[in-house]
């Protein structure tokens, strides 16, 4: 059987994920230091645990609406209300995923006709452009630069919009390199957006995790004429320590969330009920422990900086998110050797930059959702392999 005729194109097409691939070494080795997956290191907190534990012994163990449960959609546009300053009908304006990796799927299968563009900020999340090719849209990189703290530029974007531009993809804070966009840049991005009737995704999962008292988060979806043609994405992954109850969700005008409510019905169906029972306990009661973890990563945060730029790798100071992009241009080494010898040497899992796009390269990301322990350790062991280059 020749499969490589069976596979579909656009699927054969598509690369694995550099960091599952990297990580893949990683497994089973003995004394590994990992600054690797983005995930938090703390457990969700007691609380929203006993939420879900409660609900199962309840017996609430059923189907949802597609939508998700009402409760939950009520303090989704509550809190989003509160937080981003935007405001949802929780009836007919808010869809429960799983996840936020399915809601931009969804969200993207919604708006693209076949061939048309995706505009998106690069170095960025492994899934963005795999996820716009397997919608049969066409993905359009835009670089972004140490020198302007990888965050998007208006006039960077306005150089990459064509008559086949439809939608463009926003992740602030962003991963992988913490960068967060200034309310000016946001605006002169939004004003594009208008003149070009261009829709946005803005994925916004680590916008809890901003770490400059002046430099607050502001969602494009809250700037005039962007409610109208902007899919809020969001979710419990990052800043309340839920990633493997798989829940995030999207909020948007009736007729997108109608279009995406669609799609999520013929294959997800709905977000499990546990998940969601959860999610409301988290919304309605877990901004003492998501303050609490965003302060313990505001100083590791500082402690990764300091320690890499000490070392001469230079590092910019990432205003969200939990991770560092440091430059390894200097030591003369690609981001893959680095990352490889890093590994075999040292002991230490880190990310080639190269898995978020061609842009990366030269980088590395750090994930500092560890212990502060094992990121000393790995900040030395790093400082020992450096000074052998």
């Amino acid at each position: 059987m020749n499969y490589e005729d069976k596979i579909a194109r656009q699927v054969a097409a598509i690369p694995r994920s550099g960091i599952r691939d990297f990580f893949e070494l990683v497994q089973g080795r003995e004394g590994i230091i990992s600054l690797g997956v983005g995930e938090p290191d703390f457990v969700t907190p007691w609380h929203i645990r006993e939420a879900a534990i409660y609900s199962l012994e309840k017996g609430q163990t059923s189907y949802t609406s597609n939508l998700g449960l009402l409760s939950l959609r009520r303090a989704i546009s509550e809190y989003v209300s509160d937080f981003f300053e935007v405001d949802y009908d929780p009836a007919t304006e808010v869809l429960v995923t799983v996840g936020v990796s399915e809601a931009i799927d969804l969200a993207l299968r919604a708006l693209l006709n076949p061939g048309e563009e995706v505009i998106y900020h690069e170095p960025c999340y492994v899934s963005y452009s795999p996820s716009i090719v397997m919608a049969y849209g066409s993905a359009v990189a835009v670089e972004t630069t140490k020198e302007d703290g990888f965050s998007l530029k208006p006039e960077a974007l306005a150089a990459a919009i064509t008559p086949k531009s439809r939608v463009v993809m926003l992740n602030f804070p962003t991963n992988p390199t913490g960068a967060t966009a200034s309310r000016e840049d946001l605006e002169g991005i939004a004003k594009l957006c208008v003149e070009h009737d261009l829709m946005v995704l803005s994925d916004e999962i680590y916008s809890e995790l901003r770490y400059d008292a002046d430099d607050a988060h502001v969602s494009i979806a809250s700037l005039p004429g962007m409610r109208e043609r902007t899919v809020l994405l969001h979710g419990f992954s990052k800043a309340f320590a839920m990633t493997g109850f798989r829940l995030g969700y999207a909020c948007a005008p009736q007729p997108v969330i109608e279009a995406m409510m669609k799609i999520h019905q013929y294959s997800m169906l709905c977000a499990p009920i546990t998940s969601q029972v959860a999610a409301v306990e988290a919304l309605q009661n877990g901004q003492g422990a998501v303050l609490k973890m965003r302060e313990s990563y505001h100083q590791r945060r500082d402690f990764l900086v300091k320690r890499l730029n000490a070392m001469g790798l230079d590092c910019h100071t990432p205003g969200g998110a939990f991770y560092v992009f440091p430059d390894i241009r200097k030591t003369g080494l690609t981001s893959k050797d680095f990352a490889m010898r890093l590994l075999e040497e040292e002991g230490v899992a880190a990310v080639p930059g190269t898995a978020f796009g061609p842009s990366g390269e030269g980088f590395l990301r750090c994930c500092y959702a560890t212990a502060f322990d094992d990121l000393r350790k790995a900040m030395d062991k790093m400082e020992a392999f450096v000074g052998r280059l």
